[in-house]
């Protein structure tokens, strides 16, 4: 990783610290704004929430991650940077935008320490921020990362890093530089924090900003490898009281043996070349990775003012590791929804007539369709 000067990431645009310009950067209209609250990513959105049912169950907040305060921070930075909002940031450069984003891993970090599992934890790295890049049709062209810890490990850092290197290369993207700091007595014993920081680019008249999107066009999903990188604030609390070990056997898994620890730490898809695949084929108006916040606070993100969408919640699989999640901490399904990606890790709207090919040619579900109404029915 590059050594050299420090740049700052804030809210998906880079800015040497020497050069900030306060005007510009308060006042650009495409500004990104993302807070993640334990795993759970929040930013403002004009979209509604449906708001989860009183549960007598785990919920995000039993773990530890206050939406509410998330959300209110973000409301006041909002004041600040007007226009934030979207998966990425996007720059104008002559007849293109560079798209940026930015995100960590989370507690998902914790399990890594606990199950030894380092080499694949750099790939989830690489997929929070180019997979909401790519959501604006942008492709990747480089990545830095931050590597923070109290004594450097060079072993286990070639690991995270040799993970960081295979996602960029899953993305078709150039690993450019980043930071190693080592900090004394800031983190605990042989415990590490990582952050990442992508920037893509699309032509002017390409991108994907769901403008385009009517009643009626319908939404494919595109599947998980898992839980990802969210909601594991969530996922430790169950694991801590269901009596299981990272070492035993994922329950309800089939005949398909994995243990708890392998099924958690499934590194993200990546799923930047299947995306602008599917883009390059025409008919796509919007599309949502489905993070913190889960289906409920992500798909209505890039729907116009006044639509809606409605999912069949029996259209795909739901993987075991949900269900073993949902059951073991009493979760109610309408926290689940607006938690988990539930299976579907990338959701598409589409028009009709362009979804027949993507289904043909990809693996992909057929999830619901767009509806009059802001929010988010299940049925």
């Amino acid at each position: 990783m590059a050594l050299g000067a420090k740049s700052l990431f804030f809210s998906g645009i880079s800015l040497q610290k020497t050069q900030l310009n306060q005007k510009s950067f308060i006042q650009n209209p495409l500004f990104h704004r993302k807070l993640s609250m334990g795993q759970k990513t929040v930013r403002n959105s004009p979209s509604l929430y449906v708001i989860a049912s009183e549960s007598k169950g785990l919920t995000y907040k039993d773990a530890g991650v206050d939406i509410d305060a998330g959300t209110e921070l973000v409301r006041r930075i909002a004041k600040m940077a007007p226009g934030i909002g979207g998966f990425g940031g996007l720059f104008p450069l002559g007849d293109s935008y560079l798209v940026a984003g930015t995100d960590g891993v989370g507690t998902k970090l914790k399990l890594a320490f606990e199950t030894g599992i380092h080499d694949t934890i750099g790939v989830d790295l690489v997929a929070m921020s180019v997979n909401d890049i790519v959501t604006s049709g942008a492709k990747p062209l480089f990545f830095l990362d931050y590597f923070a810890t109290s004594h450097l490990d060079v072993d286990l850092a070639e690991k995270v890093i040799r993970g960081i290197v295979d996602g960029c290369q899953q993305s078709d993207c150039t690993l450019l530089g980043g930071e190693t700091a080592e900090m004394p007595d800031f983190y605990v014993e042989g415990e590490y924090d990582l952050s990442g920081f992508a920037v893509g680019i699309v032509g002017k008249n390409s991108v994907v900003d769901g403008k385009s999107i009517v009643a009626g066009d319908v939404l494919i999903g595109l599947p998980s490898s898992g839980v990802h990188s969210n909601g594991f604030s969530l996922v430790r609390k169950v694991l801590a009281q269901s009596g299981l070990s990272l070492k035993d056997s994922l329950p309800g898994n089939g005949l398909q043996a994995i243990t708890l620890g392998e099924a958690l730490m499934a590194p993200t898809v990546i799923y930047v070349k299947e995306v602008l695949d599917i883009i390059s084929k025409g008919g796509v108006k919007g599309i949502a990775h489905i993070t913190g916040g889960g289906f409920t606070d992500n798909i209505p993100r890039v729907f116009p003012k006044g639509l809606g969408a409605a999912i069949d919640k029996g259209s795909w699989e739901v993987p075991a590791i949900f269900n073993w999640i949902q059951e073991s901490g009493g979760i109610e399904e309408s926290e689940m929804r607006r938690t988990f990606n539930m299976g579907i890790g990338m959701v598409l709207v589409v028009s009709k007539e362009a979804s027949n090919q993507i289904l043909v040619e990809h693996k992909a579900y057929l999830i619901g369709n767009v509806v009059e109404g802001e929010g988010v029915m299940y049925h």
